[in-house]
């Protein structure tokens, strides 16, 4: 099965890219409605619903602010009946937390992609309480249809992964901007440096991604002993230095994950 329907809840940044992704895989427009109290128009020419919609749909796509899930809970109770799944992009809401307040849904999904989703190219993590065989595959393919997916069979994961997977991208980012930087720094132009950088990035994961090799091997493969890759390998693998900063980097963005949900945790006992 697929899902027909679907209502998009928040349309922002990262559901805009789904949106996006999912057009070009071939969705048709009409597939998806919009749920916005204060405008007419998104991208793309979808349905916009300035109030609560009253028809069906197999799904919905929750992106609103973390912090804004009881603004439209209220509202959207009456949606998720038994026959339409909650697919939440929400960083730090847990699985029981939808369930407490959506007990009618077909089930729930915490679904963590990043914004490769609109070239298509997301890796995407997804764990689901109460999800049927069907639905299971129906979220598949929408996963699928962005980028690859990736079920997660412990919740206490989906923090790490989503530091990894979710916020990735700002690292890499990051990374690619201080190559770019260094080389500036060494005679460079600043514009042609970035130019280099940033296409090597791109060719760099595209090739790993393609290759049969592991990204360990990979940099092996290409740094010849003595030569130039591998005398700056040295200062990057000197005393562990890099994983030990990635580490402490993913930990960083991971406990605040944990934190935002033992936050939203406070406010369901709050609020229950």
């Amino acid at each position: 099965m697929a899902f027909d329907k679907i209502l998009i809840v928040g349309f922002g940044t990262m559901t805009g890219a789904m949106v996006e992704g999912w057009l070009a895989a071939g969705s048709d427009p009409s597939r998806f409605e919009v749920y916005h109290p204060r405008t007419g128009e998104v991208a793309h020419g979808l349905k916009v619903h300035n109030k609560w919609p009253t028809g069906h749909f197999d799904a919905v796509l929750l992106g609103v602010k973390p912090h804004m899930v009881d603004d439209v809970a209220e509202g959207l109770e009456p949606i998720l009946g038994p026959d339409t799944v909650l697919i939440s992009v929400l960083a730090g809401n847990e699985l029981e937390s939808y369930t407490l307040r959506f007990p009618r849904a077909a089930g729930i999904v915490r679904f963590m992609p990043n914004l490769a989703a609109a070239l298509r190219k997301s890796p995407n993590a997804l764990i689901a309480a109460g999800l049927s065989d069907e639905h299971r595959d129906a979220v598949t393919q929408l996963a699928s249809d962005i980028g690859t997916a990736e079920w997660l069979g412990n919740e206490a994961h989906f923090d790490l992964v989503t530091a990894l997977a979710g916020s990735g991208p700002g690292f890499v980012y990051r990374f690619t901007d201080a190559l770019a930087s260094g080389a500036a720094s060494l005679g460079l132009p600043e514009d042609q440096a970035a130019r280099l950088a940033v296409a090597m990035v791109e060719g760099a994961g595209a090739l790993s991604a393609a290759s049969e090799y592991s990204p360990k091997e990979l940099a092996q493969r290409v740094a010849s002993p003595g030569g130039m890759t591998q005398k700056g390998l040295d200062v990057l693998d000197k005393s562990g230095a890099l994983n030990a900063l990635m580490t402490e980097t993913l930990r960083a963005a991971r406990d605040r994950g944990a934190e935002m949900a033992e936050a939203a945790r406070g406010e369901n006992r709050k609020n229950g």
